[in-house]
């Protein structure tokens, strides 16, 4: 007789139904408003997984790989601060992309990061 939770009882998974932690991340990212930015703890703790706020930033960090274009740059840390620049093309990549959708920043930091927080368990809410 099998265990009740012995493998052999489990189903499948359905891989068009499970996403991996890197492709959860990048659908949050991309839903990002253009001219917003959010957090990699926001993001972290929207997907179930508060304490992982620098897997969030590896995600990211491969992000550049992807075929799919994923902006990144909106993703700062929870101080407002601009702490990926270093894995963008140039080091003042990030900034310009942000600056582009007319997001201030001043020595490496989002001016304004409070009003232009988007928190994604909020926005994101599931009705």
């Amino acid at each position: 007789m099998k265990k009740p939770d012995s493998p052999e009882n489990e189903k499948p998974r359905d891989p068009r139904k499970h996403n991996s932690f890197y492709e959860d991340v990048y659908e949050v990212v991309k839903l990002i408003p253009r001219g917003r930015v959010t957090s990699y703890g926001a993001i972290a703790k929207y997907l179930g997984t508060k304490m992982s706020s620098r897997m969030v930033g590896w995600a990211l960090n491969g992000s550049h790989f992807s075929t799919e274009k994923i902006p990144a740059h909106r993703v700062i840390n929870r101080n407002g601060m601009l702490t990926g620049k270093a894995h963008f093309a140039t080091p003042t990549r990030m900034q310009e992309l942000l600056e582009k959708e007319k997001i201030k920043v001043k020595d490496d930091v989002v001016v304004d990061f409070q009003k232009l927080f988007w928190d994604p368990a909020v926005e994101l809410k599931i009705d």
